[in-house]
């Protein structure tokens, strides 16, 4: 069975109150293009990222606003950075570390929430069914070509929102020679 991938960049997820004093109050995202997922967008809206050794300039903000902000980047980018973001599934920021925002309005001085994404699936109901997967479980996922790479602890979140995509880090799908669009096998053991 097989499924498409894509590379995740470095992005943020903002709360409101982040984006009021980042950009300006009241401000709404705008829309740059849509992602894969349903809903789910990327903006015109950059931030530069301010950690104790370095910044990371442009970055760009994903919307719709969410309940919490959340910084997802990749290992490389933490040590650029100077901090060490723990591999959590998104939205899980409990024990994570903050950095500096600063917008063109304002800086928000983040207590927590810098992680690098853990590997993981979106299916829609029907495709779990198709894959025989539940929500939360972890599979395998094995790669082709030159690089090929079987992928362990790849987290499945299911959702009937949810386009069939797998989702890891610019690194690691480099590591791996995969591109935005290649098929990637799910290993059912």
């Amino acid at each position: 069975m097989r499924l498409p991938i894509a590379l995740s960049n470095k992005h943020i997820h903002l709360g409101q109150k982040d984006i009021d004093v980042l950009f300006g109050e009241g401000t709404e995202l705008t829309h740059f293009k849509d992602l894969s997922q349903p809903g789910q967008f990327a903006c015109e809206e950059k931030v530069d990222i301010v950690g104790p050794k370095g910044t990371i300039k442009g970055v760009r903000v994903l919307g719709p606003a969410r309940p919490e902000t959340q910084i997802e980047i990749s290992l490389s980018d933490g040590f650029k950075l100077g901090v060490k973001a723990p591999i959590k599934d998104s939205g899980d920021v409990e024990g994570t570390p903050g950095v500096k925002i600063v917008g063109p309005k304002g800086e928000v001085e983040l207590q927590r929430g810098v992680i690098v994404a853990s590997r993981h699936i979106h299916m829609h109901t029907d495709d779990a069914a198709k894959f025989n997967v539940e929500d939360k479980q972890k599979v395998k996922i094995r790669t082709s070509g030159q690089r090929a790479v079987v992928f362990e602890n790849v987290l499945v979140r299911v959702s009937p929102k949810f386009a069939l995509e797998m989702h890891v880090d610019v690194e690691e799908g480099n590591a791996a020679g995969v591109r935005n669009g290649d098929l990637v096998e799910l290993i059912n053991e």
